[in-house]
């Protein structure tokens, strides 16, 4: 049986549910996810909507618990029914955020059936659970707020750290601001992983433009570095076809088929529940990296609730030793305290469900 078999018959009883909004103001930007709090047969599961844009959590939470979703399921059936429903509103401000939404109520499912059947997701696959090594992502300059003047990026948002946790290790933005300086700065630390080059991102606050003399730069300069999303055009293909084992993806791959369809056969890609939605998508992933020897690491969007013990879950289960974009959420939110857990992370699951106990 593939990893979705052994959980697609698992019967999931629903009587209601409730919505609850979280917020956190960042610099330049306040964020907004939203609860999905399940209930059914004396438990509760939870997931996390981590769609981006305001407008359609305040439109889904103004609406609260209209969708029909009570009765007796199993997770392949309860799947099959969100099919149907409309799970936002009015139009989504973007299409990606349709599997954002879908993986909090899938998510939710998926925990609730397991407390009802008072086992754990980890037992119920048969995987054992194991320390999940972390990285902390970031910009080194914070998204300037609408009308303002970006800031210089400066190395000092990772000494801060580094003076706290000496060990930390982390996946860093490049902007094109990023001098010669700045990244020698940088290679001096040794903590770098992983570098988010954007290149994917089109329309959004956090696009980079893109600049083939960066990818070249860098990619000598962190030589053991991945290199994920990169841009891939006739200007950048000369630098990146030689580092093309380094290459990772992360925006494009919301399944299958998008892992095998992008320009070289990754040897690692970022695999993002919340893109995937469906969990029969996520499950048929873990499994074709598992069956062609391709790395996969976990990655972040922001979580402030239950979301984040979701993808450290998951994490520990099917890939705990690679750069897992996964840190606990204090890393993003402040990061500059001390008394936030070391890498690698102990697992923490719940003896029941699909939850990672904070």
């Amino acid at each position: 049986m593939n990893s979705y078999e052994q959980i697609a018959g698992l019967p999931l009883r629903i009587d209601s549910y409730e919505l609850e909004g979280l917020e956190h103001e960042g610099p330049g930007f306040t964020r907004l996810t939203t609860v999905i709090h399940l209930r059914g047969g004396g438990e509760e599961g939870v997931g996390e909507d981590v769609v981006y844009d305001a407008l359609d959590h305040v439109a889904l939470q103004d609406a609260g618990p209209v969708l029909d979703m009570a009765g007796e399921h199993t997770i392949d059936s309860f799947s099959k029914l969100l099919d149907g429903l409309e799970l936002f509103p009015s139009p989504p401000e973007r299409e990606v955020s349709v599997n954002y939404r879908r993986w909090a109520f899938e998510s939710a499912g998926l925990d609730l059936a397991l407390r009802q059947a008072e086992t754990s997701l980890y037992e119920h696959l048969g995987r054992e659970p194991r320390p999940v090594n972390f990285v902390v992502s970031m910009r080194l300059a914070p998204l300037p707020a609408e009308g303002e003047e970006p800031e210089r990026s400066t190395i000092e948002p990772v000494r801060q750290r580094l003076e706290i946790y000496p060990t930390l290790r982390f996946k860093l933005d490049p902007t094109n601001d990023w001098d010669d300086e700045l990244i020698a700065q940088l290679v001096e630390t040794g903590a770098v992983d992983s570098l988010d080059l954007k290149g994917q991102y089109k329309g959004t606050p956090v696009d980079v433009d893109t600049d083939p003399g960066l990818y070249r730069k860098l990619a000598e300069a962190f030589p053991d570095a991945w290199l994920e999303d990169p841009d891939v055009n006739d200007d950048t293909r000369p630098v990146l076809d030689p580092v093309s084992e380094r290459v990772t993806w992360d925006a494009p791959i919301h399944s299958v088929s998008d892992i095998e369809g992008q320009p070289w056969r990754p040897k690692m890609v970022n695999i993002k529940p919340s893109r995937f939605g469906p969990l029969s998508e996520l499950f048929a992933a873990y499994d074709h990296c598992d069956a062609n020897g391709i790395g996969a690491y976990g990655g972040g969007q922001w979580e402030l609730g239950p979301g984040r013990g979701h993808i450290q879950y998951l994490a520990s289960i099917f890939h705990p030793d690679t750069p897992n974009d996964t840190a606990p959420s204090g890393y993003n939110t402040h990061g500059t305290e001390p008394g936030l857990p070391d890498s690698p992370l102990e697992p923490k699951l719940a003896p029941a469900g699909f939850r990672w106990e904070s």
